[in-house]
């Protein structure tokens, strides 16, 4: 291994196309690019967004925030203002003598 680092940094035309030879298959750069052509080479390397799982796959758990958010209302650690308001609408609806009409469950 240390001979084969010596002959790639001599400045041979065979060292030289030994690198690219390496570059090529082990998939870098052939040729030294300068940093923005780097930037380029780095973007076209990364997988693209639409195939990345961690991107893909994520969906937040809705209904077990839900139901962690009514837990701690009820506890009064959390403020949900729009339940907050909808309480309220309904207590000064019954308060009024207009309580929402409800139908019978169905019987057969």
């Amino acid at each position: 291994m240390n001979k084969y680092l010596k002959l790639a940094k001599v400045n041979t035309n065979y060292a030289k196309h030994m690198n690219r030879l390496s570059n090529r298959i082990f998939g870098e750069v052939t040729r030294t690019v300068n940093s923005k052509s780097m930037k380029v080479v780095k973007l076209f390397s990364e997988k693209p967004l639409q195939k990345r799982p961690e991107i893909v796959d994520y969906y937040p758990r809705h209904y077990e925030t839900n139901e962690l958010m009514k837990h701690l209302r009820n506890y009064g650690l959390f403020r949900n203002e729009h339940e907050d308001f909808k309480e309220e609408f309904e207590r000064l609806r019954e308060f009024r003598g207009k309580k929402k009409w409800i139908p019978p469950p169905f019987r057969k």
